[in-house]
């Protein structure tokens, strides 16, 4: 059921949670946004800490030495929502704000959205994952991750209309939302926010996008990582396609029937030795190719390095969610639990 907002008083406390693994290299910008919030309010930050095998521990404890409002819990599980449940377990405050820590809020995201909370209801409100890369290659992912061929242009990548919403990018979740929907559902590894979501609303409560809030998010920095990442997210959704086919759009379809259809395509034009016929069948890939290499055009303005990047990694996201999809889909996501990670 939907909670009064106004039960939350003037300046409700607000709690950072924040699951950490092997991000030595980002944590401490993460956190430094969160601490530089322009929000009046009681505020703390608390890290689930994985096994990490970088320096990750070492810089968050030189940072809890520095700054009294952060402090960290064990996540020995090492996954997001494992790490999500137990930062929130270990806070305080009535709104709780769900952040990552590749992910830079800007100094108004609370103030702002705590104003959204209190105009709606919302049980949750999130905004634009706004993707920006330093490097050619994650400059090239930034734009894939905006563009409508890229992930399918939704909402919380390319921004639009303020409204209420399937799922948001993190969240400013009301507390006793959380409470009362169980929490991150531990057995998803990716897809654990949408899920969560989706329960949220299932008790009539409302999830509430606005362009207003706006993320910075630096994107993976290698093809490796990247495939890694998209494989994982795939594999989950497709899990999730399975066990919730009704709350599931056709976009989610897009890219494992592309994976079906140009492999189809690709064998069928092997097999022209037999009869050239069967060429037709490299329509399909020559198709989708002029697609990739068409939308080289939207990485212009980054150079031609990114322009060259975008030729590879749209085919990487496309055919590693695609295959991810299509495997979870099939019940393998279990099977195949040592690439799906955090």
């Amino acid at each position: 059921m939907p909670h009064d907002p106004l039960e939350l008083g003037d300046l409700p406390g607000v709690s950072y949670v924040m699951p950490v693994l092997n991000e030595e290299s980002h944590v401490g910008a993460a956190v430094a946004s969160l601490l530089a919030q322009d929000y009046s309010g009681p505020s703390e930050v608390v890290l689930a800490l994985g096994p990490s095998t970088d320096g990750t521990d070492a810089a968050v404890a030189a940072l809890a030495a520095a700054e009294p409002r952060l402090t960290t819990v064990p996540n020995p599980e090492g996954n997001t929502p494992a790490g999500l449940n137990r930062a929130i377990e270990a806070s305080a405050y009535p709104i709780v704000v769900r952040v990552d820590a590749h992910s830079i809020l800007p100094a108004d995201y609370t103030r702002t959205a705590i104003d959204v909370i209190k105009r709606t209801g919302a049980d949750n409100v999130g905004g634009v994952m706004d993707a920006h890369g330093v490097t050619p290659f994650e400059q090239a992912v930034a734009v894939a991750y905006g563009s409508r061929v890229g992930l399918g242009g939704t909402r919380h990548h390319t921004s639009g209309k303020e409204g209420p919403a399937e799922t948001v990018y993190l969240g400013v979740f009301q507390r006793q939302s959380l409470i009362d929907a169980g929490l991150f559902d531990e057995g998803f590894k990716r897809g654990q926010d949408w899920e969560l979501n989706r329960r949220i609303r299932s008790r009539g409560g409302l999830v509430w996008f606005t362009p207003r809030l706006r993320v910075g998010y630096r994107p993976r920095a290698s093809v490796k990582a990247l495939a890694r990442q998209f494989f994982s997210t795939g594999l989950w959704r497709g899990e999730l396609a399975r066990r919730f086919p009704a709350n599931n759009g056709l976009r989610y379809w897009v890219p494992p029937v592309a994976v079906v259809l140009i492999t189809l395509g690709i064998v069928a034009g092997c097999l022209a030795a037999l009869s050239p016929w069967w060429l037709i069948g490299f329509v399909i890939p020559a198709g989708y190719l002029l697609i990739v290499f068409a939308s080289t055009a939207l990485a212009r303005s980054h150079g031609r390095s990114a322009m060259a990047w975008l030729v590879i990694v749209l085919p990487v996201i496309h055919f590693t969610w695609g295959a991810g999809f299509i495997l979870g889909f099939l019940k393998l996501t279990r099977n195949l639990s040592e690439f799906t990670g955090r």
